[in-house]
Parts: structure tokens; C-alpha cells; sequence
């Protein structure tokens, strides 16, 4: 598994509902994603994905979410990233 972390200076609210808005993941899901949380933080805004595999995210990135956060006005995300060991789903 791979897990990331979203690091958006100044993000909003409004520019994350936007991203999820043109995403349409009800209509069509992130193939690979396993897990998503996100919100404001004082320095802006926070996501916090676990993916089956980085290929998975990077694909979604770079077909989907790439052009989303773009459309938005947000700023580019700062990323961590790490190999994902356990995960606990309840």
C-alpha cells in the first residue's frame, strides 16, 4: 500500500470541494484508492490517501486530479509520501 499526505498552503474549503466537485467520484470512483480523509488545517489544507499501489495514485493523478486541483485555483500540493505497512479499517 502507499500512502500520501497533501500539503496545501492557503487551501480552502472551497477549492477542495471544487477538486472533489469535477472529480465525481460517486459517478466515477479513484480506481486504487483504498482510503481518503481531508479538511483545513491553519496553514491551508490536508488529504491523507492510502492507495493500493503509487502506480494506482499516480495514474489518477495524472488523468484526473492533476487538471481538478488545477481548475480549482489551488495550489499545487506540497506531497509525503511512504510505504503504507497496516491499515486498519473498522
Amino acid at each position: 500500500m502507499f500512502g500520501l499526505i497533501f500539503e496545501v498552503p492557503g487551501g480552502t474549503q472551497e477549492q477542495y470541494d471544487k477538486v472533489m466537485l469535477e472529480l465525481n467520484l460517486e459517478a466515477n470512483p479513484a480506481r486504487g484508492l483504498l482510503s481518503h480523509a481531508a479538511g483545513p488545517t491553519p496553514a491551508g489544507f490536508r488529504v491523507v490517501d492510502v492507495w493500493e499501489n503509487e502506480a494506482a495514485f499516480q495514474t489518477f493523478f495524472d488523468t484526473r486530479l492533476g487538471s481538478a486541483i488545477q481548475k480549482s485555483g489551488m495550489a499545487q500540493p506540497q506531497l509525503t509520501t511512504w510505504t503504507v505497512s497496516s491499515s486498519v479499517r473498522q
